[in-house]
């Protein structure tokens, strides 16, 4: 059985093996979809494919909508050459259950992947027409905390995001750049109406997506390359909005265990690829069931009926009190408490650190205690439910195989967005932040991480993190097993607003942080020690 179009026709045996095969003609609606594109996406990874790619399937296949998503990657190309066009855009979903069932389904509702990429005339030509179609009303991202992101810790652009600005549209190499590009072919086609709508896990997603592309077509006026009519244009939210969102689905890295067991009920080629962006990822997507994804209903060329398949279509604030509920207090905080933890203790599985009696009182203390204390009601969903499902049911999965080495990537990015929001709210309900144990202490852990030693004193190779030469230039000095060796040096770290969104010694907490960071270096054990001692406190 092979993922493919024609190999889909084989029905009787996917059949047989319980695979669920679309209610649709997934080659009338690409062929739909390459003329009068709807839906476009950037950002072809995994939560696309299994979430953003699900909704799209269940309107298609309850006849509410008639095309599907155009895929675009500005990133890692080799996704698109190995993943996407080798198996005709389909993807098979595995859904995970804490029982270990899983329920599999074939989706064929991505019916074209695009390269964002200049050098390759024929694929941003591609694009170039796309959004140059009328028909285009929504462009959705999942493209990670770090694709909106222009400027480096010390506020001055990073490099690619310069080359950008100096060589103008027609050679944007960065996503926010491109987006940009894009925008002004629209321009140039007539003005015509659309909706960017960020789908990731950044506080007020759409206000930083929009402070982006705004600056990028600001600095690209100062030189020339765009006229005043088009910062009208994108300045104007009647025109072109930037509705702000909330996402929540775990999708860990595609499971070997999975692959096997697909292959061996007659499914072709389901092996997962490392490409060479280093992307690890499937013709299928194993992920858990839970799924939530609430967006502001600001859609100026229109929009599929979204809620028609489960999507909380709301206002900006209900948006804002939701994404603040998950972002900075239910469960991203507590990923990235205990991500970096588990990669000192040994934890490869995160459902694994779950079981540890100080994790899960430390993943309490965060969410629970000090979260909760001043977490938002977006009303449309229950926080302390939200919590108790991501407690009990999705971080205790064991099936979801999801690693504590995948939480820890990128932490640098979000750190500030995880606990800034709830240091900063304790800090204007309390006059600072010092009754924080649970933060100081996961704060303290990432510091204790980021020296790539564990809990034994052995090395191990830390997540991908852009930051990370930064910040272990600025921790050197600090030794394993010398706590003396700690004088000044996270100083500069803990005071920058550009990590943490607060310098972290006015909020009260940057001696505490430093205080448990200290001991948890003096040697073997001394993290185990030191988390038991700062949560007895």
């Amino acid at each position: 059985m092979k993922l493919t179009l024609d190999g889909l026709k084989e029905r009787q045996d996917w059949e047989r093996a319980g695979i669920v095969l679309p209610a649709y003609d997934g080659a009338d609606v690409a062929r739909r979809t390459q003329n009068d594109p709807v839906w476009v996406h950037f950002g072809v990874g995994n939560i696309f494919r299994i979430f953003i790619g699900g909704i799209a399937d269940q309107l298609i296949s309850e006849g509410l909508l008639d095309k599907g998503i155009t895929g675009v990657e500005t990133f890692d190309y080799d996704v698109v050459d190995k993943i996407y066009r080798p198996f005709d855009n389909l993807v098979l979903s595995v859904t995970l259950h804490g029982d270990g069932t899983t329920e599999r389904k074939v989706l064929a509702s991505v019916t074209e992947a695009v390269k964002a990429q200049y050098s390759d005339q024929e694929q941003w030509g591609r694009l170039k027409e796309i959004f140059r179609a009328s028909s285009l009303q929504m462009v959705s991202f999942t493209i990670t905390e770090k694709g909106y992101a222009l400027t480096k810790a010390d506020g001055t652009y990073f490099e690619f995001v310069k080359a950008d600005l100096e060589n103008g549209p027609e050679k944007a190499v960065g996503a926010m750049a491109v987006v940009a590009a894009m925008l002004l072919e629209r321009y140039r086609a007539g003005r015509g109406k659309l909706a960017l709508v960020s789908m990731d896990n950044c506080s007020q997603n759409g206000q930083k997506f929009q402070n982006s592309v705004l600056e990028v077509a600001e600095e690209w006026k100062k030189r020339g390359f765009v006229d005043d009519g088009f910062l009208e244009y994108v300045h104007d939210e009647r025109q072109v909005a930037f509705p702000w969102t909330m996402i929540d689905k775990i999708t860990p890295r595609p499971s070997e265990k999975i692959a096997k067991e697909l292959e061996e009920d007659g499914v072709e080629e389901m092996q997962p690829v490392i490409t060479s962006g280093k992307t690890y990822i499937a013709p299928f997507v194993n992920a858990e069931g839970p799924q939530y994804l609430v967006v502001e209903d600001s859609f100026p060329n229109g929009r599929p009926a979204l809620e028609r398949a489960g999507v909380y279509m709301t206002d900006r604030d209900t948006v804002n009190k939701s994404e603040k509920m998950k972002v900075t207090a239910c469960l991203n905080p507590i990923h990235t408490a205990l991500g970096p933890y588990g990669c000192v203790l040994g934890y490869e599985l995160f459902s694994d650190e779950m079981k540890d009696p100080d994790m899960l009182e430390l993943a309490r203390r965060v969410g629970y205690v000090e979260g909760m204390e001043v977490v938002p009601d977006p009303g449309i969903l229950s926080p302390k439910a939200f919590l108790d499902e991501v407690i009990n049911e999705s971080f205790p999965n064991t099936y979801l195989g999801d690693t504590s080495q995948r939480l820890s990537v990128d932490v640098s990015q979000g750190i500030g967005i995880r606990f800034g929001e709830t240091i900063k709210s304790y800090m204007a309900k309390f006059g600072d932040a010092r009754r924080l144990n649970g933060i100081p202490i996961a704060i303290a852990g990432w510091f204790r991480y980021l020296l790539a030693v564990d809990e034994d004193g052995n090395p191990f190779e830390l997540a991908p993190d852009p930051m990370i030469p930064e910040l272990r230039e600025q921790m050197a000095g600090i030794v394993f097993g010398n706590p003396s060796s700690l004088k000044d040096q996270l100083k500069g770290i803990l005071s920058n607003e550009n990590i943490f969104a607060v310098d972290l010694y006015r909020a009260g907490i940057g001696e505490k942080i430093e205080e448990i960071f200290r001991e948890e270096i003096a040697g073997p054990g001394a993290v185990r020690r030191t988390v038991k001692k700062y949560l007895d406190c």
